[in-house]
């Protein structure tokens, strides 16, 4: 294969009939965004260890099964309780980045907030994680919300105080292998 460095354009794999695509040739490229901001408040009950659902979620269709897709961004979640708070990333169905040393393992460690009161608990959450759907079908990836001990989860507000709002967002890149 003829490569082509020209100091303006970079590296250029020209594309050969039955070969593979200039895209799939330039490995790390960012061949797609997909992001969706998150505005709107909301509470649930949580009933330790359950993860639930506040609707952050977004949708991508990778272009090769070898493709890479980044997930990352930041969740803004207030509790009820004194315990700490947990995050997961998941894919469909499927909880990823976990870790392996039991059910508080997860993907983002719990943070406690020490000499605030349960109702004022209030932290951004900021993940990321490098995952390998080896797909091309549609991939939705969300972000699950715990507590160590059962209370209330808020997203975008305190627990406690329905006038403090904040955003939540989480963005995926599609990488080229």
């Amino acid at each position: 294969m003829t490569v082509i460095i020209d100091g303006t354009a970079g590296v250029t794999f020209p594309v050969v009939a039955g070969s593979a695509s200039a895209v799939q040739a330039s490995s790390g490229r960012v061949l797609q965004v997909v992001s969706t901001t998150l505005t709107t408040a909301s509470t649930a009950s949580v009933t330790s260890p359950t993860y639930v659902d506040f609707g952050l979620s977004a949708t991508i269709t990778p272009s090769s099964s070898s493709s890479k897709i980044l997930v990352f961004g930041n969740v803004e979640i207030g509790w009820s309780t004194a315990a700490g708070a947990w995050i997961q990333i998941v894919r469909g169905s499927t909880a990823i980045g976990n870790g392996t040393g039991g059910s508080y393992a997860n993907f983002q460690s719990g943070v406690q907030v020490s000499g605030g009161t349960a109702s004022n608990n209030f932290w951004t959450f900021p993940f990321s994680f490098l995952d390998s759907p080896a797909t091309t079908s549609a991939t939705t990836y969300k972000i699950q919300a715990s507590l160590d001990a059962n209370g209330t989860l808020a997203i975008n507000r305190r627990q406690s105080d329905t006038a403090f709002g904040g955003s939540s967002v989480i963005t995926l890149m599609e990488i080229a292998a």
